[in-house]
């Protein structure tokens, strides 16, 4: 249970999605009922079905930004940037004037501090500094920093798609209700919600409520210890407004179901809740671990895409529906021929 080898599966290789669905709520879904492990199969436009009136729907509101640059030193040499910390930077601009953040760089060889780097004709970067492996990087450009941003960047498809991000990207890399810039990976579960799904689900008399967690690149740093435990996961920025600790502290009380929507959002729950289950407001660093033996306070239900072999995020599900009952629906998966991690298929778990 501990052992990272305990999280280990084959999976082919045509079963990752490098494409969504052309409509969002064409994905399949997987219902994995917690309890007794049974499973139904189905599509994400059921889901309206397996959620109750009362039920309230926790989503994650952040919005991923185009991240990924493509750019030249002045020696004609290609050098990959990817931002890594958007709130850094905005606040960075509060203070200094300039965007200045994290990045992680791609090119030949490593890029030495001062070194410039040209996006276009009017957006580019200096290297400022480098320390294991992270350069921080000060951007300049002609007017807004977020335009030449849309106008330059691509979004950060994660390095499992195996293809260089284009314009649809921008929306199908994007859930519906994102709102909150700052991440740099999806909310992936959300990616299969469309308005006319949300409008159903609220005409049914689910609540919904939102919360922002900025998903990080750390995502998909792989676990590098053989025992889980002592894995150091990453942190990312938080924020749990007032209202909507107060519409899941008034779902908890009335005895309805808190669903989370993606791992970020019961991470987030469960993070800011306290022992006895009770969400409090607030905004930080949010660097929780869930892992098999951790005892749920908060989320009763999610909706969840199929992660990948020995990530945290096998290891989150498998704490809340058990280990061996994830492996068995998982395996049924593979055999059913689901579409697996940021643009494959979905399950509720519940």
């Amino acid at each position: 249970m501990y052992q990272l080898s305990d999280y280990r599966f084959d999976l082919p290789d045509e079963l990752i999605a490098r494409h969504p669905e052309k409509n969002r709520t064409d994905s399949r879904l997987l219902h994995l009922e917690r309890t007794t492990g049974a499973r139904h199969h189905r599509h994400f436009s059921d889901l309206s079905g397996l959620l109750n009136k009362g039920d309230l729907l926790v989503v994650n509101n952040t919005s991923v930004i185009p991240a990924r640059l493509i750019g030249h030193k002045e020696s004609g040499g290609k050098v990959e940037v990817l931002i890594l910390d958007y709130r850094e930077g905005m606040a960075a601009m509060d203070r200094e004037g300039t965007f200045s953040c994290r990045c992680l760089l791609k090119a030949s060889k490593r890029v030495k501090p001062d070194t410039p780097i040209r996006f276009g004709e009017h957006f580019s970067a200096v290297v400022e500094s480098f320390d294991q492996g992270i350069y921080r990087l000060r951007f300049e450009c002609d007017g807004d920093f977020d335009r030449q941003l849309e106008a330059h960047g691509n979004m950060p498809l994660p390095p499992y798609i195996k293809r260089d991000a284009d314009a649809f990207d921008k929306k199908t890399y994007q859930t519906v209700y994102a709102k909150n810039r700052g991440a740099v990976a999806a909310p992936t579960a959300g990616l299969h919600f469309t308005d006319e799904l949300m409008e159903t689900l609220k005409a049914k008399g689910v609540d919904i409520a939102e919360l922002t967690l900025h998903v990080g690149y750390g995502t998909f740093e792989p676990v590098r210890v053989d025992d889980i435990r002592d894995h150091a996961i990453h942190t990312e920025w938080y924020e749990v407004s007032e209202e909507t600790a107060h519409a899941v502290n008034t779902a908890k009380a009335q005895g309805r179901r808190v669903v989370a929507v993606g791992t970020t959002s019961v991470r987030t729950l469960e993070f800011a809740s306290k022992e006895d289950g009770t969400l409090t407001s607030g905004a930080g660093p949010c660097d929780i671990f869930i892992y098999p033996g951790y005892r749920f306070k908060c989320v009763d239900a999610m909706v969840t895409n199929f992660h990948t072999p020995e990530s945290t995020l096998l290891m989150l599900v498998s704490a809340f529906a058990g280990r061996d009952t994830i492996f068995t629906a998982y395996e049924e998966a593979v055999s059913q021929k689901y579409r697996f991690f940021s643009y494959g298929d979905a399950m509720f778990i519940g």
